[in-house]
């Protein structure tokens, strides 16, 4: 597990760390968030066997409460996790999702200054 600096994480958060988990600078991780990197196979020959993806949160990133990132998700710069959403897909930058499974609902304008 890599964790920037200047990282924010709130109380209750469990981070299953097998696959690989990294947090970017400045982020910032809500209550009760869970980041996963494990999974498991659908059928039930493979259903015992995990298979770990990292998970990779960009700079500046705000997960919000109660949010679930699922294994093998990047999450770009400066994008935003509203609270309890699950997130199943890469992200990318300058974005708000929201939802289960979480969805683009806007992009972010970031000032030149």
């Amino acid at each position: 597990m890599s964790i920037g600096k200047n990282v924010f994480l709130n109380t209750g958060c469990s981070f299953q760390d097998r696959g690989g988990i990294t947090i970017g600078d400045c982020s910032m991780i809500g209550m009760n968030v869970t980041i996963a990197t494990l999974n498991h196979g659908l059928s039930l020959e493979t259903r015992n066997t995990t298979s770990p993806s990292p998970d990779i949160i960009g700079k500046n990133v705000w997960i919000g409460s109660n949010s679930t990132i699922l294994p093998g998700v990047s999450i770009g710069d400066n994008s935003v996790v509203a609270a309890g959403a699950m997130v199943t897909k890469d992200i990318p930058e300058n974005t708000v999702v929201a939802g289960v499974p979480a969805k683009v609902v806007k992009k972010i304008s970031i000032n030149s200054k």
